[in-house]
């Protein structure tokens, strides 16, 4: 519930722009706005304070007009820097097999980066 509540902020944050695009990265899709601040999946050869361009744009929203890709829009790129890099809280993996003294218990913490929307072409 509390997931919901953030992504609701984050799209209301996002809309109070007037540009605002959906962008594609780490297998999901993410709604953003000139401005916004996000997590997202580790993008391999970034480092803190690099620029990092989006090719994979699905849908441009500027003002009153939309372009939809058929699956990305052509020559629509969004600028992002990265602001940190972190490993997100651990979480736990058990299984269980009842009588067959079947029990596993996995631990993993997943790696991101905290990117800040700097600018959106299309």
């Amino acid at each position: 519930m509390a997931t919901a509540k953030a992504n609701k902020k984050e799209i209301k944050s996002a809309q109070s722009t007037d540009k605002l695009a959906v962008i594609q990265t780490g297998g999901k899709q993410y709604l953003v706005g000139i401005g916004q601040s996000l997590k997202v999946e580790k993008i391999k050869g970034a480092q803190k304070d690099s620029i990092v361009d989006f090719d994979e744009v699905l849908l441009v929203i500027d003002g009153d007009s939309v372009k939809i890709g058929n699956p990305v829009v052509e020559n629509a790129k969004v600028k992002a820097q990265v602001e940190e890099e972190g490993r997100n809280k651990k979480i736990t993996i058990q299984k269980y097999k009842a009588k067959t003294r079947y029990r596993l218990k996995k631990g993993h913490r997943q790696h991101y980066m905290k990117i800040k929307i700097l600018e959106i072409k299309s």
